[in-house]
């Protein structure tokens, strides 16, 4: 894993970073004002957010404008994505059968779902053993 993937984000620092992420470099107040109405937090609220996704290595500050810092995205949203998908599975001992069983229950896992992922794996498959190709053979 790469040192994004270890962030730990809690899920109102991930909103904060999901705006981020869309405007791709923000001042506090932009992140602010992109969050969710329903969600509307104290710009206060939004400074410490910020500043502790800063001291996570999630963010950084790119430049000063007046007295405003505009910060960037360290971290992608794929990684912080699969950190919360790890955590997540681990839950269920890292088998991901039983969230899957509960998706295709409830009709959130379709077959063109599991087509997609199966193009994926396949895919996977096909890079590691080319990979595995350009490793030296033992003698």
């Amino acid at each position: 894993m790469t040192k994004g993937n270890h962030i730990k984000l809690s899920p109102l620092e991930l909103k904060a970073m999901e705006a981020l992420w869309k405007l791709g470099r923000a001042s506090i107040r932009e992140i602010l004002e992109e969050l969710p109405v329903s969600k509307k937090l104290a710009y206060t609220t939004v400074q410490t957010l910020v500043f502790r996704l800063e001291a996570k290595g999630a963010l950084r500050k790119q430049r000063k404008i007046g007295n405003a810092y505009v910060f960037v995205p360290v971290i992608t949203r794929r990684q912080a994505y699969r950190r919360l998908v790890h955590d997540f599975l681990e839950m269920f001992s890292g088998s991901p059968l039983p969230v899957m069983s509960h998706l295709a229950d409830t009709g959130k896992l379709t077959l063109e779902d599991l087509r997609e992922l199966e193009g994926i794996l396949k895919e996977r498959k096909t890079r590691r053993a080319g990979t595995a190709d350009l490793d030296p053979k033992p003698e």
